[in-house]
């Protein structure tokens, strides 16, 4: 059984965008603000409009991914106590941030427009800000990590702490209220499973794309349901209700016109969006769904399982406590096919330790959680 690590606290996953203030109670309006942002003049609000009292001391997190990309703005914390509710005073959304998918260029604009719009809605400026947490899709290796640093470096005072991570990290912040211990497992469009000892350890499981077999995420789930249906047209397979299931969502006449639709745009994310089709089949007894999905609830956990023995998480008899975070679209509880309750079954035969989280505060807030907590270490400047 899934259970909450946290009590709940008072910023919802998804927080509500917070509105510019235009007109007479400011000095920019929305016009400029968005000419500005076309000529990509991003900071220039700084020099018009005065800070916020409550914006002097901030902290910037962020959560960037291939779909989409969001940016907070939160209040310093001046105590050792989690705030509740976390100050969260700005949120903003952004498109792809993941330089393997859109770019170098493009995915620094997309981070560099976030975190002005964050700032902006705030009423705040980079002066004010203390810390700044990026945590993208696509930085898997230091050398990604130090080009990023570098580049934040250019942008921000020297008096500014930065911290770049994985998008992986955030989304354990998330669930752990910005401590790196333990796994997180996101299951999405794509899928990964991330973790971290105690002593600044990690790994990695999964989270190379399709291509090289992340079978476990929406993507992979879908992209089988679909080569399932063309098995049972040609009759090189069984009979599956995942046919005609997928064709009345897609309004397709055959599996023939099937074919021109999935090569018509073979995105990712417009390939996952079938995975609720394919567990209502599984929950209306075809055996052929069904396999699918427990085939997915095995990667998955292969994937968890592979940290935790590569890190330790559950120490030399596999009963030590340690948390796992779970995170994306696959995981969610909300039908009788509960593919997240089935991986931690799985999980739960070989690490009975383990601590399965559901996060209440979306991975934004989580790194700017992460931020606050490596800042209160002593010494810490800048880190990966």
């Amino acid at each position: 059984m899934l259970v909450d690590m946290n009590p709940p606290l008072s910023v919802p996953s998804s927080a509500p965008e917070v509105p510019l203030v235009t007109g007479e109670d400011s000095p920019l309006s929305s016009e400029v603000v968005m000419k500005r942002y076309r000529n990509e003049e991003l900071w220039d609000f700084e020099e018009e409009m005065p800070l916020s009292p409550d914006a002097s001391n901030v902290i910037l997190g962020l959560d960037g991914g291939t779909t989409s990309t969001v940016c907070i703005c939160m209040s310093m914390p001046f105590s050792d106590q989690i705030p509740d509710p976390i100050p969260v005073l700005a949120r903003a959304t952004a498109g792809c941030s993941n330089h393997n998918s859109v770019g170098e260029t493009a995915a620094r604009e997309t981070l560099a427009r976030v975190m002005a719009e964050a700032l902006l809605k705030s009423g705040s400026n980079r002066s004010a800000v203390r810390a700044v947490c990026l945590a993208v899709s696509g930085v898997n290796h230091p050398t990604d990590q130090q080009r990023i640093l570098n580049w934040l470096r250019d942008i921000f005072p020297s008096h500014v702490k930065l911290f770049v991570q994985n998008d992986a990290v955030a989304a354990l912040a998330s669930g752990t209220m910005g401590k790196l211990h333990g796994c997180v497992l996101i299951a999405g469009t794509g899928t990964i499973s991330y973790g971290f000892t105690e002593d600044g350890r990690e790994a990695r499981a999964a989270g190379a794309g399709p291509t090289l077999g992340d079978w476990g995420s929406g993507y992979g789930i879908a992209a089988q349901a679909l080569t399932a249906v063309m098995r049972d047209y040609d009759g090189r397979g069984p009979q599956t209700i995942l046919t005609q299931n997928i064709l009345t969502h897609l309004k397709l006449a055959s599996p023939d016109e099937l074919i021109g639709w999935t090569y018509a745009d073979p995105s990712w994310a417009r390939i996952a969006a079938l995975v609720p089709v394919v567990v209502s089949s599984a929950e209306a007894g075809d055996q052929v769904a069904n396999k699918i999905l427990l085939d997915s609830v095995k990667e998955l956990a292969l994937s968890v399982k592979a940290v935790v023995e590569r890190l330790g998480l559950s120490g030399e008899d596999r009963k030590d406590y340690f948390p796992l975070v779970m995170v994306g679209g696959v995981l969610e509880a909300n039908q009788s096919w509960d593919i997240g309750k089935e991986v931690v079954k799985c999980i739960l035969k070989d690490y009975p330790g383990v601590h399965p989280i559901r996060p209440k505060l979306e991975p934004a807030v989580g790194a700017a959680m992460l931020a606050w907590n490596l800042m209160k270490e002593p010494g810490v400047v800048s880190k990966r």
